[in-house]
């Protein structure tokens, strides 16, 4: 059974400046936590659009792991998802969505995610895989706000 994440923030820009920003996939590396050694290894420049592939390489709990993500749609300025093709999860499926709001950017991700491994899958989301999706995505909306001077 996939897990499912959502997170929203307020983003006092207009989406004409907020999507570029979250379009550009080496931004990613800007707003994932260092302690996941994030590096996006497909050459610039990304065009996305749907059908893109994107390959990383990251590092957790002292583990390097190749990903590879493929947009599965691009819709600007209002959403793009972005599945998993190869990597550490069973399913991968993160859909950012955008809308006007009063006083900027609705920015939302809706993430659905699944481990491998049966019960052992399920024992390891709950020890520490939760924590971890949960703290990334903490993380990137602390860093979004700072690189928006969000309450600034």
């Amino acid at each position: 059974m996939p897990y499912h994440l959502e997170r929203t923030l307020l983003i006092p820009r207009p989406r004409s400046e907020v999507f570029p920003f979250f379009a550009d996939a080496f931004n990613l590396e800007r707003i994932t936590p260092a302690f996941l050694h994030f590096h996006i290894l497909t050459p610039p420049p990304i065009a996305m659009r749907a059908g893109t592939i994107i390959d990383y390489q990251l590092r957790l709990y002292g583990v390097r792991f190749q990903w590879q993500t493929r947009i599965e749609a691009f819709e600007p300025p209002d959403f793009f998802i972005d599945t998993q093709v190869k990597g550490p999860y069973k399913l991968w499926h993160h859909r950012h969505e955008f809308e006007d709001a009063p006083g900027g950017t609705l920015m939302r991700d809706r993430l659905d995610y699944d481990l491998s491994f049966g019960p052992l899958g399920s024992i390891a989301h709950a020890l520490f895989v939760r924590r971890s999706v949960e703290q990334i995505f903490s993380h990137r909306n602390q860093t979004i706000a700072e690189l928006f001077r969000i309450g600034h």
